[in-house]
C-alpha cells in the first residue's frame, strides 16, 4: 500500500482527493441497496402505489434481481413432485465465531461438516454456522433465524467482534427430486443428489434432519457461497461508515490546512484501516479462493462457484478492495500530518527549552554581566 507522502498535497491535489472521496463513497452498500429498490417509471400495474415508499432489498435479492425472471417458470408451474418455495435466511452478527466456544450451546444432534456447523432440526428448519461470523438457515424464516441468534448464538461468548447491526441475506429453495439441482434465476432448486468423487466426503453416521440426507451437501455448499457473500456485506457496510466519516477530511485541509481531528481521533482511523485490510486479506476464509474441500468434488464446487458469480463476490471484492486503496491514500495523508504534527510539537519544545536555559542563564549570571557592563 501507499506509503508516506513527501508532503502535503496543494490545492490542486486536494481537489483530485476530494473527487476521488465522492467516487468511492457513490459505491457504497447503502445507496446501491437505495437505488435497486427505487421505484423506475410509472406503469399502468404500479400507479395505485407509486406513493408508496418501497422497502430496501436485501442483498443477495438486489444482486440476483436481473436473473430473477427466470425462477418464474418453477414458481408459477407447481408440480405433484415438488415442494413449497421455502426460505433461505442469512445471519451475520459477528466478524466470526469461535468454535470452541459453541458447541456447547448447539443442540445434541449437532455435528461438524467440513468448515461449518450443522445443525440438522431446529424448528422445523436446519442451520450451517460457519467461522466467518455468519449463519445460514434452510427454512427458516427471519424471525426463527434471529431467534436461533439470541437462542444459541447470543449467550455462548463465541462472538468475536460483534456487529452493531446483523447483516442479512434471503434466497428461496424448492425441492423436485425429477429436477437437477441447480440455481435458477433467484431460486435454488434442490433435486437429484449428486455424485461424490470421494465417500470421505459425507459423513458416515448423520443424525435424522428436517430436510433430505441426499442434498446435504449441495445445501453445504450453496450455503458457504452465501454465508461468503453475507460476510463481505457486513464488511462493505463497516468500510463504508468508514469512508462517510473521513469524507470531510479533503475539504478540511483543504480549507483550513487541518484535518479537523485530534491526534488520538487520527490513530483511531489508522488502526480501523489496518483492521478492514485484515478482514478482506489476512482473515482466513479469503473472499476470492476456492475452499479446498471442492478440489475434489468438481459438481459441489460447481454448486458454490455458480452462486458465488450469481451473488458477484468477485466484483463486490474488486471494490471492496478499491476502497481500501483509496482509504490509504487517506492513510498516508493522516500519517504524514501526525509526523508533521509531532516534528512541530518537538521544535516548540526545543525553543522553550532554550528560552528557559536564556532566562535561567539572566537569572544566574545576570548581576555579574551587568556590572562588567556598567564598569
Amino acid at each position: 500500500m501507499a506509503g508516506l507522502l513527501p508532503r502535503l498535497p496543494g490545492r490542486c491535489g486536494f481537489d483530485i482527493f476530494l473527487r476521488q472521496s465522492n467516487s468511492i463513497l457513490s459505491l457504497s452498500p447503502h445507496l446501491r441497496r437505495t437505488l435497486a429498490s427505487a421505484p423506475g417509471p410509472p406503469s399502468s400495474s404500479s400507479a395505485s402505489t407509486e406513493s408508496v415508499p418501497k422497502p430496501l432489498r436485501k442483498v443477495a435479492a438486489t444482486v440476483l434481481r436481473r436473473t430473477a425472471a427466470a425462477s418464474i417458470p418453477i414458481r408459477t408451474n407447481p408440480t405433484p413432485t415438488r415442494s413449497n418455495i421455502q426460505p433461505i435466511f442469512t445471519l451475520a452478527t459477528a466478524e466470526r465465531y469461535l468454535f470452541s466456544r459453541l458447541r456447547s450451546r448447539l443442540p445434541a444432534a449437532s455435528q461438524l461438516l467440513h468448515e461449518a456447523f450443522w445443525v440438522p432440526e431446529w424448528r422445523g428448519g436446519e442451520v450451517f454456522i460457519f467461522e466467518n461470523g455468519s449463519f445460514v438457515c434452510w427454512g427458516l424464516g427471519e424471525g426463527e433465524a434471529r431467534q436461533f441468534s439470541q437462542q444459541v448464538m447470543a449467550g455462548a461468548g463465541a462472538e468475536v467482534g460483534p456487529l452493531k447491526e446483523a447483516e442479512t441475506e434471503e434466497l428461496d429453495f424448492v425441492m423436485d427430486p425429477t429436477e437437477t439441482t441447480r440455481l435458477q434465476g433467484d431460486l435454488i432448486i434442490l433435486g437429484d443428489s449428486p455424485s461424490l468423487s470421494s465417500q470421505d466426503s459425507m459423513p458416515s453416521s448423520l443424525p435424522s434432519s428436517a430436510l433430505p440426507h441426499e442434498t446435504l451437501l449441495a445445501r453445504y455448499s450453496f450455503s458457504q457461497a452465501i454465508s461468503r457473500s453475507t460476510a463481505l456485506s457486513a464488511l462493505e457496510v463497516a468500510l463504508d461508515d468508514y469512508l462517510s466519516s473521513v469524507a470531510a477530511l479533503p475539504n478540511s485541509l483543504e480549507t483550513t490546512g487541518k484535518p479537523g481531528l485530534g491526534r488520538e481521533a487520527l490513530i483511531k482511523k489508522l488502526g480501523r484501516l489496518m483492521k478492514f485490510r485484515q478482514g478482506l486479506n489476512l482473515n482466513r476464509e479469503n473472499f476470492l479462493e476456492t475452499p479446498d474441500f471442492y478440489w475434489a468434488e468438481p459438481v459441489l464446487e460447481g454448486y458454490f462457484k455458480t452462486l458465488s458469480t450469481a451473488l458477484e463476490m468477485k466484483t463486490r471484492t474488486n471494490s471492496v478492495n478499491d476502497k481500501i486503496t483509496y482509504a490509504a491514500e487517506v492513510q498516508s495523508v493522516l500519517r504524514q500530518l501526525l509526523t508533521e504534527s509531532t516534528a512541530h510539537r518537538m521544535e516548540l519544545v526545543i525553543i522553550a527549552l532554550i528560552a528557559v536555559e536564556v532566562v535561567v542563564a539572566l537569572i544566574r549570571d545576570g548581576p555579574e554581566l551587568w556590572h562588567m557592563i556598567t564598569s
